[in-house]
């Protein structure tokens, strides 16, 4: 791992598209957008200070809010802004500071502090507005997926507590009781199925099925408290098979939701039993973590996705567990971007490899 302890400028955001095919981050000055495969600079525009740069896939808009350095850059302003052209589209004013902006191809969702409004991307036109408890960080989850669209924000600041609205049917689905302590992280599966959540305390990792609002399964992340930077599933039109975490640690945290759930299934008649725990300690196999220790220096945030999936057929009975290989880029907010591959057997050992890492601030267009 490259010396990461001396960069010029911190970062002020970090988002990866919907697909997870590129990602934005901006800092003092500036924001760039780059390809995920190739780390390859796509767009660059020295315009000030942003604080959210939001995709959509791999178009030309982008939703982007500044951080309130430059006059002409308000933090209660929502710009729609078009790459090709350098010019905004559309622009929404707000009387609170934006906190987090989430779009697919049909919706636009702005967090504030006390409020989120949901409109339609295409028309602007508002179409709901929701009263939420005061969310600070804008701490938020959006599944793109227009079957199965839902917005997660806190719905408690004393405990962990879920709410999860669906953005199509413009109606709340559910609230889902998580954890005892107010909440760190959550993250949605790009199908809508399944939500992870962390607390303040950081110790276990929590997965729900989001239509039946059940507690599904339990991961322990470690003994000691850790402030979750980032939760995210892998990609799936079922389950995913990995869930990602990174921490204050240092640490990268991978989950086995395949293989839990092929093992719960098992021991059970039928798929909502294999879910629920038996017991009050129902913190899954220690065999379904698989950990990459000092990844990140301590201390130093960080954002990572699960960006592909690759089974790999052995000669067992399909029944068997099938070996996995994930491909996991981490982008640091001291300005790196890193690539690992991990790999799973069918024994569930399992390798983390570094493929390629490089310095954000260091790469221009060619």
């Amino acid at each position: 791992m490259a010396n990461q302890s001396s960069l010029p400028s911190p970062i002020y955001c970090v988002s990866f598209n919907q697909d997870n095919s590129g990602f934005a981050i901006s800092w003092k000055d500036s924001f760039k957008i780059f390809d995920s495969t190739t780390g390859r600079l796509c767009y660059e525009r020295a315009a000030g200070a942003f604080v959210i740069v939001e995709m959509l896939y791999s178009s030309d808009l982008l939703a982007i809010v500044g951080a309130g350095e430059q006059a002409s850059l308000s933090p209660r302003r929502l710009c729609l802004f078009k790459t090709t052209t350098g010019l905004p589209l559309r622009e929404l004013n707000f009387l609170t500071s934006i906190l987090a902006v989430r779009m697919n191809k049909k919706r636009l969702v702005v967090v504030l502090l006390e409020k989120t409004f949901v409109y339609d991307l295409n028309t602007l036109v508002m179409l709901d507005t929701i009263d939420t408890v005061p969310n600070p960080k804008g701490l938020s989850a959006f599944s793109p997926s227009l079957e199965g669209c839902y917005l997660a924000v806190p719905a408690s600041t004393t405990k962990g507590s879920v709410l999860v609205y669906n953005v199509m049917d413009l109606q709340s689905h559910s609230e889902i009781d998580a954890h005892r302590s107010p909440l760190a992280a959550i993250a949605l599966s790009s199908n809508g199925m399944y939500i992870a959540t962390a607390s303040e305390q950081g110790t276990l990792i929590r997965v729900h099925l989001v239509s039946e609002a059940t507690k599904s399964y339990s991961f322990r992340r470690g003994t000691y408290p850790s402030t979750i930077y980032s939760l995210s599933f892998g990609p799936s039109t079922q389950l995913p098979d990995i869930l990602i975490a990174t921490s204050s640690s240092g640490s990268i945290h991978a989950f086995s939701l395949s293989l839990a759930i092929n093992q719960r299934s098992k021991r059970s008649t039928s798929f909502l039993g294999s879910v629920l725990p038996d017991s009050v300690s129902d913190a899954l196999d220690p065999a379904h973590h698989h950990v990459l220790q000092n990844a990140v220096s301590s201390g130093i945030r960080s954002y990572a996705v699960v960006r592909k999936i690759d089974k790999l057929e052995g000669t067992s009975s399909p029944s068997h567990f099938t070996s996995l290989r994930a491909t996991v880029s981490v982008i640091t907010y001291n300005g790196y971007f890193q690539e690992y591959t991990l790999s799973i057997n069918n024994k569930n050992e399992s390798l983390w490899t570094l493929e390629r890492e490089f310095n954000l601030f260091s790469i221009t267009t060619g």
